[in-house]
């Protein structure tokens, strides 16, 4: 009896995010190990430096995270302003139509 080839299921792509981040942070994870393991200078200068750079990279997410909050809020408003002024038009068109 041949089997049967497994059919692939679509997904909605909710998971797909994740999946790139876990994989991500995976692969930093085992960058940095190896990185700390083959590195050339003593252990205090290598922890400084991990310090710094994990510090770095804390701030980069945080302003990255205000700076995309900031744009969202500007969208929400511009859409906000979009649908008040919509309504105001159909308000308009229909005050015209009744006479």
């Amino acid at each position: 009896m041949p089997e049967e080839p497994i059919a692939m299921t679509e997904d909605n792509g909710q998971g797909e995010g994740v999946s790139t981040i876990a994989w991500f942070l995976t692969g930093a994870a085992i960058g940095v190990t190896v990185a700390v393991l083959f590195a050339p200078k003593s252990g205090h200068d290598t922890r400084r430096y991990l310090s710094d750079k994990t510090q770095q990279g804390k701030e980069a997410v945080t302003q990255t995270g205000s700076d995309l909050v900031g744009a969202g809020r500007d969208v929400f408003e511009r859409g906000r302003k979009l649908v008040e002024d919509a309504a105001e038009l159909f308000e308009r068109g229909r005050r015209l139509v009744r006479g």
